[in-house]
């Protein structure tokens, strides 16, 4: 694999199966990576094939104290870029799962780095995992690692570097139940995840226990073609896996946003995919185990629905105004005995 040395998300990258394939997709790594990143050196790395992609949240301070934060599953890609993560990870047995972090904990602790961090691991079939890489930052995946500890990852990185200590030890970091986020994009997944810039001319966000919505968008908000086209992060808690996933398909129903496209149907269409419910699943999951069909909306396109629906409606909110519409009470009744009548008429009706 040819991989960007300055930058990821995906871009420069390129897999190489053979000697001949080497010299085009050198050249095609380079000229992404010096386009996106100024700087078009790139590294070669190892190869997984059907790998799980699984990272590490740690967190250390100044004085050698470092912990980790469990693991997230990271596996659900478009162009080797995340689009859904979670935690705990369905894949990792807690054999493996204790190794990972032990390896986690101690690299950093070598090279005495502190602040927040991630490091980056592929997982085989076998539960084998190779290092990949780490980002020294703010993942935009955290808020599950947040959700399932307790820790703002936030507050502790400027803690930190302010020189205080870690407020806790390993032992008292608690993981608790389960958490998913859906990276929603501005993207046509029915177009192979194109951009879809434009304004947006509605948006209903999603509200309740168990959801945390992390975005800056709203209705009027345009969305360019020139940035990144992640518009906002969804993340759900639940008391185990299952809870989660009820938790995150309720908010992506309560979820509205016109005038632009979204990944949000692909979401939906993904929480009901049955290896993803069974947890079987990893970075080919999109192009081998996601229907394709499953990418087409299966809705009446005919303009004369949205019409009839929007009359209905209109004749619903008349009725309703028209029932409420009567005259004044004469002077000296109760109000109460008024509405009482108007409440027995209404029965009667």
């Amino acid at each position: 694999m040819l991989k960007a040395l300055a930058g990821g998300g995906g871009k420069g990258m390129r897999l190489v199966r053979s000697e001949e394939e080497v010299e085009m997709a050198l050249r095609l790594s380079q000229s992404e990576a010096g386009t996106s990143f100024g700087n078009d050196a790139v590294y070669i790395e190892k190869y997984i094939e059907n790998p799980h992609h699984i990272e590490v949240q740690i967190l250390g301070d100044k004085y050698g104290n470092v912990i980790h934060l469990y693991e997230r599953e990271c596996s659900i890609q478009r162009r080797n870029q995340k689009v859904i993560e979670e935690s705990p990870s369905p894949f990792v047995k807690e054999e493996t799962r204790k190794r990972m972090l032990k390896v986690a904990v101690e690299a950093c602790r070598k090279i005495g780095y502190y602040s927040a961090g991630t490091l980056e691991f592929m997982m085989d079939k076998d539960q084998n995992f190779y290092f990949l890489e780490m980002n020294t930052r703010l993942q935009v995946e955290h808020p599950v690692t947040e959700e399932c500890t307790g820790v703002d990852l936030v507050r502790d990185m400027i803690l930190v570097a302010a020189g205080n200590r870690l407020p806790y030890h390993q032992e008292d970091i608690e993981f608790r139940g389960a958490a998913i986020e859906c990276r929603i994009y501005a993207e046509d997944p029915e177009n192979n995840f194109m951009p879809s810039p434009g304004v947006i001319t509605v948006r209903e966000a999603p509200e309740g226990r168990n959801v945390r919505l992390d975005s800056a968008a709203y209705a009027g908000f345009e969305v360019s073609l020139h940035y990144d086209p992640m518009i906002a992060k969804l993340c759900c808690w639940g008391r185990n896996r299952a809870s989660a996933i009820s938790n995150m398909a309720r908010a992506l129903r309560e979820y509205k946003i016109l005038g632009i496209k979204t990944t949000i149907p692909f979401h939906q269409r993904v929480l009901k995919n049955a290896a993803f419910l069974k947890g079987e699943y990893d970075t080919t999951f999109i192009d081998t185990r996601f229907d394709k069909e499953d990418l087409k909306r299966r809705q009446n396109t005919d303009p004369t629905v949205a019409v009839i629906a929007a009359a209905l409606k209109h004749f619903e909110k008349e009725k309703e105004a028209a029932s409420r519409a009567t005259t004044l009470p004469v002077v000296g009744e109760s109000l109460w005995k008024y509405y009482g009548k108007l409440q027995m008429t209404a029965n009667n009706y």
